[in-house]
């Protein structure tokens, strides 16, 4: 038996003295290894017993009767170790850390294929090896304990042969014969593709490619983004960005060198948070997600504190909810890391790692090879369609992703719109490759 298939079956079947869960329990294979909402939905209706619905994942796990709402979002409970360097802290800065030190919060379940050719592991890059992640799995969402290694070889071995196509695979064994990535070939560039489809990559190399690049789209590939995400803005203690006024442009955030450029906060944290306050139709928002504040200090005796994240909103009314913030003496907004007033966050991101306040809220860029069947969308499925994160690129972030120089051009598709970046056909275009991808 190869190790592929003997991987296949440590990958469906639960381990000894586990709550029942395998990797396919969440990973669902004929679905793409992801985790749909209506399939939670069905498995529930069809049998509550299913090895899915324990109450590590229940909304309430000491409810008398658990419910399973996030779930049926596509969203799984994660429990993360605090760094040594953070507290929680409530709205008046007092530190309500819990005696465990762990924090969790609510995430999407990624896909596993292509896993051959992207890499560190998970929405925060907490893994770096397959083996490695495969136990952590086993050992949170399975509560088993420790695997041999041979065994998680086969997990990881399984992994890494499942591809959402064969072009992903051919990125694969080329990286395997040792092809340096730079010297891959794009395979999309060969696809033989419709008319719409051939106009939908163009749009596609236009606004996704400078961060989804090269042969493994995992790679930033547009010169000024690469700058631009290797720098971090400075903070103040209290949360707030440190700006320096230039004459003639006017208010700049200061910035400082960040340590990884594979994790980027392109907003989506904040459309969450957005979303739990009634502001913004995220996918999530019928969902109660965590409300945090997090100090971060200088080292592990959290002696002197570095800065709050999120910073306590000042805004131009008085109204707490105001999404314009104040000006400061010098007319630079008074606003954190998402240049927006924000009370809380549901998912500090990269920073639950590294315990650096620079990472907050910064999430993986995952590839999008096979995108169209791993719906919902993002780190906390708050996007339920690829049209709608298609939309929500249009009118909130390629507009104010400069380097890209795609202004908000185009007129809004309703009344009461936001101007977009890309017209209605250019979606279209776009939605059409993507589902070809």
């Amino acid at each position: 038996m190869s190790r592929t298939s003997n991987g296949r079956k440590f990958f469906t079947e639960a381990f000894a003295n586990t709550n029942g869960r395998s990797c396919a329990t969440c990973h669902v294979l004929d679905e793409s290894t992801a985790l749909r909402p209506a399939n939670v939905v069905a498995r529930l209706a069809a049998n509550p017993g299913d090895p899915l619905f324990n109450r590590i994942d229940a909304d309430d796990p000491s409810a008398a009767v658990p419910t399973y709402e996030h779930l049926k979002k596509g969203l799984v409970r994660v429990v993360l170790p605090l760094p040594a360097n953070m507290d929680v802290i409530d709205v008046d800065g007092q530190v309500i850390t819990p005696a465990d030190r762990k924090v969790a919060v609510w995430r999407a379940v990624p896909s596993i294929q292509d896993t051959a050719i992207t890499g560190a592991f998970q929405y925060d890059g907490r893994e770096t090896q397959l083996e490695v992640q495969a136990q952590s799995a086993i050992t949170s969402h399975s509560e088993g304990g420790p695997v041999s290694l041979a065994q998680l070889r086969k997990v990881a071995d399984f992994q890494r042969s499942m591809f959402s196509s064969p072009r992903s695979r051919f990125v694969a064994e080329l990286l395997n014969h040792g092809v340096p990535r730079t010297q891959v070939p794009i395979p999309e560039r060969f696809m033989l593709l419709s008319l719409q489809e051939q106009r939908g990559r163009e749009v596609f190399q236009v606004a996704c490619e400078g961060c989804h690049g090269g042969a493994t789209q995992t790679d930033i590939a547009h010169p000024g983004l690469n700058a631009a995400v290797r720098q971090g803005n400075k903070l103040k203690p209290d949360g707030n960005l440190v700006f320096t006024v230039i004459p003639e442009v006017g208010p700049v955030p200061v910035t400082v060198p960040r340590a990884d450029d594979k994790f980027v906060n392109v907003g989506f944290g904040f459309f969450s948070y957005l979303g739990q306050l009634g502001q913004f139709p995220t996918y999530n928002a019928s969902v109660e997600l965590p409300r945090y504040r997090f100090r971060f200090y200088t080292d592990g005796t959290r002696q002197q504190r570095v800065t709050d994240l999120p910073p306590i909103p000042v805004t131009a009314s008085g109204d707490p909810y105001d999404g314009n913030p104040a000006l400061d003496e010098n007319g630079a907004p008074i606003v954190g890391p998402n240049f927006a007033p924000q009370w809380f966050t549901t998912d500090a991101g990269r920073a639950l790692i590294t315990g650096d306040p620079l990472d907050f809220e910064l999430f993986d860029i995952p590839a999008l090879r096979g995108v169209a069947g791993t719906a919902p969308y993002f780190h906390d499925n708050s996007h339920e369609t690829l049209k709608d994160a298609v939309d929500t690129y249009s009118q909130l972030i390629l507009p104010v992703t400069v380097q890209l120089n795609l202004p908000p051009v185009h007129p809004p598709e309703s009344p009461g719109g936001l101007p977009e970046a890309l017209s209605a056909a250019q979606k279209q275009d776009l939605l059409k490759f993507l589902n070809r991808l």
